[in-house]
């Protein structure tokens, strides 16, 4: 695959703006190069036909839809964000209320999905929030005070069973087995470029 082709999957996968650096980090790459595809992927999408945009505010970029048809974006997000929850939303939020704090990975590991759009969504109606656990260097989901209020409770411990699925033994092997996976690609990666030193 080709850094123009990988750096579009990130653009359109990530949920907030991306760093030059960033993309260079996760491709591997330089940050002249990540520059030059940016560009590339602009000069394709940037077009009167096209329903996505490449915006980018000083050196950050991201993907978005074409301004032209923000009507019905908006007519689409009304209805998302009124409507009825999805079963994948309503699974998704419902391991973050019984798991969170949980990263997205740690997430996407329970359910074997990638969760960015439902995150995307849940974060927007204001049922879970995203903040940096210094300890992880992680950002982590948990629920809102606006999912307490609709469900009318004071705390997320007064849901059903809340103890028995907050620590449950195959979920806690789950993500056991996720952190050692993340340690072992850490110091290979560390070995490897000790050896390369």
């Amino acid at each position: 695959m080709s850094l123009e082709s990988k750096t579009e999957s990130l653009l359109f996968i990530a949920a907030k703006p991306l760093s030059f650096k960033k993309i260079a980090e996760l491709l591997k790459g330089e940050v002249e190069e990540v520059k030059e595809a940016v560009e590339k992927i602009k000069q394709k999408y940037n077009q009167p036909e096209f329903g996505i945009r490449i915006l980018q505010e000083g050196n950050e970029v991201q993907m978005s839809t074409n301004p032209e048809n923000s009507s019905l974006i908006k007519d689409y997000l009304k209805d998302e964000m009124t409507g009825e929850l999805t079963r994948p939303s309503l699974e998704a939020l419902t391991i973050i209320a019984y798991r969170g704090p949980i990263t997205k990975l740690e997430l996407e590991q329970i359910r074997g999905v990638n969760c960015s759009l439902i995150l995307r969504n849940l974060l927007l109606r204001g049922l879970v929030k995203e903040e940096m656990d210094e300890a992880r260097v992680q950002n982590v989901y948990t629920t809102t005070f606006d999912f307490l209020r609709f469900l009318g409770l004071n705390e997320t411990k007064e849901l059903p069973d809340y103890e028995k699925l907050h620590s449950h033994d195959l979920l806690e092997r789950l993500l056991t087995d996720l952190q050692q996976d993340n340690n072992n690609q850490n110091t290979s990666a560390t070995v490897e470029e000790n050896l390369a030193a």
